[in-house]
């Protein structure tokens, strides 16, 4: 192959899964979208999953993700055959040895003939003693893991985050499936742009690139107008698309999706998606290298045609992210439903007293005090007629403590608020938790299995880190605002969880909007706005605020905010989906022009 050739050849990628299960729209749309796809991706993996699989595990059964094998791989194994298309999936879980074999045994039953290896070594739970003695640093609070753990009732799992290199490694060898265990998100589609441009180790920038196409990918339709700010302007919800990144040899991607589905993209659900759960988008870093987003180009190119460029990485780094989770006390949780006048006043009564109710109780049959109490009200805010959702959340160091608050709660119905209906729901269950540290390379060795060979695959890199310059904060507004607008007048906004934090990804709709977006969201002006919901002084909560003025955006992280993280969150929003929904309403001071701008585009 020439370099013209090299240069101007796409490598055509899929992506169908971004959950432990995801809709299965996906397989048939994309393989009937008239695209000669090169690869499907699958991203099965998260925080909570591998709790899950860990539970499963200690339970007797399959610590893969089992739906990816039964319902979104196995119908189409023989059409991926026929067609040449390759997967990589992480659904490997914390056994993708087991998953591999799984799929061989579905690929002979069904007469294909597919090379499927598995990528494993990254499941590090046997070596928690080993690898986090007391004084390791969590990497967000800084709190002692290892003394967490040694009062744990439980360890779960321990797993290394890893890269793309040995996915490109096992599609080099031959592999027609790759099955890793917690390979990051975006490493599914990194590596076969590594294997198939052979990118090298130390193509900083390229590497970065493939990164982002696959973090756009990664969370499949969110690219493709899902949980878009605009969403009335998404059509056909119900056939949405998937994405279908086109990626070529210099770094650069156009994200479209099938024509004929719903959905839509466009340069704000790109933008969106780009800073969704990122923190530094200077140092956005992966096992393989340390992303610069910050001048980063997203142009539409068409109808639902995205092209992106100018990712840059600053070196690769020289530890690896690890997670782990285990169960510390339990949790009880009730939806208990109200009807009539006044309902949320007896909502907020019935919370209440139950709690003082469990809180005497536990103290006269010598039980620990419960460790946290919590309630929402949910609808009928108003004092007339409606129905409010009561729901509860008490936990407890104990499962004897946790179930008698389950037990109480069952007598509410009799014993308190007039209009109080038959629970919705009850869950008693250990209450999990996750943190994650930096670990040695050298500390993790894989192996890459296929064809009854198993070849090791260390870790390895090389290190280095380039010289960074400081990115530039847009200028301070030059005239007299006159006017507030909300923030969603000026901008899309995206939010979610990592850890123990929230980021939100404020992209202007207009690059004149940027600098007045900035200089209104400082970070005291947000830890203002955020202190209600987050139950807090605002002098105690820390924001940072990043620039990023290649897509005309800023990312706001939110820090110790999420309640220990997504596990032990007691809230309705532990995965921070809506904390940019409530930054919508936001008053922005912006000049009479703009104001006037906005107020054509309202057809005011």
């Amino acid at each position: 192959m020439t370099e013209k050739q090299a240069h101007s050849r796409i490598v055509r990628i899929g992506a169908v899964s971004a959950s432990f299960v995801d809709s299965r729209i996906a397989m048939p749309q994309l393989l009937n979208s008239g695209v000669a796809l090169d690869y499907l991706v699958f991203d099965c993996l998260a925080e909570g999953v591998m709790s899950i699989l860990a539970r499963t595990r200690l339970a007797g059964g399959p610590a893969w993700v089992t739906d990816f094998v039964d319902a979104q791989l196995t119908p189409f194994l023989p059409e991926l055959a026929a067609r040449g298309i390759k997967v990589v999936s992480n659904a490997g879980g914390l056994d993708p040895q087991g998953c591999a074999a799984a799929l061989r045994k579905a690929a002979s039953e069904a007469g294909v003939s597919l090379r499927i290896a598995s990528i494993s070594g990254d499941d590090l739970s046997d070596r928690t003693g080993e690898l986090v003695p007391p004084g390791t640093a969590d990497m967000f609070d800084g709190g002692d893991l290892g003394a967490q753990l040694q009062a744990a009732d439980q360890v779960l799992s321990l797993t290394a985050y890893t890269g793309a290199f040995a996915i490109a490694s096992a599609l080099a060898a031959g592999a027609d499936i790759v099955i890793t265990g917690r390979a990051v998100d975006s490493a599914a589609t990194l590596g076969p742009l590594v294997h198939e441009f052979d990118w090298d180790a130390s193509d900083f920038d390229l590497l970065s690139a493939g990164t982002l196409t696959g973090h756009l990918i990664e969370c499949t339709t969110q690219v493709c107008g899902a949980t878009f700010t605009d969403w009335h302007e998404v059509p056909d919800w119900a056939n949405i698309g998937f994405p279908i990144a086109l990626c070529r040899a210099d770094g650069s991607s156009e994200i479209t999706k099938p024509e004929g589905t719903g959905g839509l993209i466009n340069r704000g659900t790109v933008a969106e998606q780009m800073l969704y759960e990122v923190g530094d988008p200077a140092a956005y870093t992966v096992p393989d290298v340390v992303c610069d987003w910050t001048d980063v180009r997203i142009e539409e190119n068409g109808p639902d045609r995205v092209r992106v460029s100018g990712a840059r990485g600053s070196g690769a780094p020289s530890m690896l992210k690890a997670a782990l989770t285990w169960d510390k006390g339990w949790r009880a949780s009730v939806l208990t439903p109200i009807i009539g006048l006044e309902a949320g006043a007896k909502a907020e009564r019935t919370a209440r007293e139950l709690f003082n109710r469990c809180d005497r109780l536990a103290a006269e049959r010598g039980l620990p005090a419960y460790s946290l109490q919590h309630a929402d009200v949910i609808g009928s805010a108003t004092g007339g007629v409606g129905t409010a959702i009561c729901r509860m959340v008490a936990d407890h160091p104990t499962m004897a403590g946790a179930a008698q608050f389950a037990r109480e709660q069952s007598s509410v119905i009799t014993s308190m608020a007039v209009g109080t209906s038959v629970p919705l729901g009850t869950t008693v269950r250990p209450l999990t938790r996750f943190a994650s540290f930096l670990l040695p390379r050298e500390a993790v060795t894989l192996t890459i299995g296929m064809d009854g060979c198993d070849t090791a695959f260390p870790m390895t890199s090389q290190h280095k880190q380039l010289p960074r310059g400081r990115v530039a904060e847009p200028a301070a507004p030059a005239a007299d605002a006159a006017f507030r607008v909300p923030l969603v007048a000026l901008a899309w906004a995206r939010s979610g969880d990592k850890g123990n934090l929230f980021n939100v990804g404020v992209v202007a709709r207009k690059p004149d909007y940027l600098p007045w977006l900035y200089h209104a969201l400082t970070p005291e002006m947000v830890a203002r706005h955020y202190a209600p919901v987050l139950g807090r002084d605002p002098g105690t909560i820390e924001v940072i605020r990043y620039p990023v003025p290649g897509i005309d955006a800023l990312n706001l992280v939110v820090d110790d905010a999420m309640g220990g993280g997504m596990l032990s969150h007691p809230g309705l929003d532990p995965a921070a989906k809506g904390m940019a929904q409530r930054l919508l309403d936001f008053p922005v001071p912006v000049p009479a022009a703009i104001h006037a701008q906005i107020q054509e585009a309202q057809g005011r």
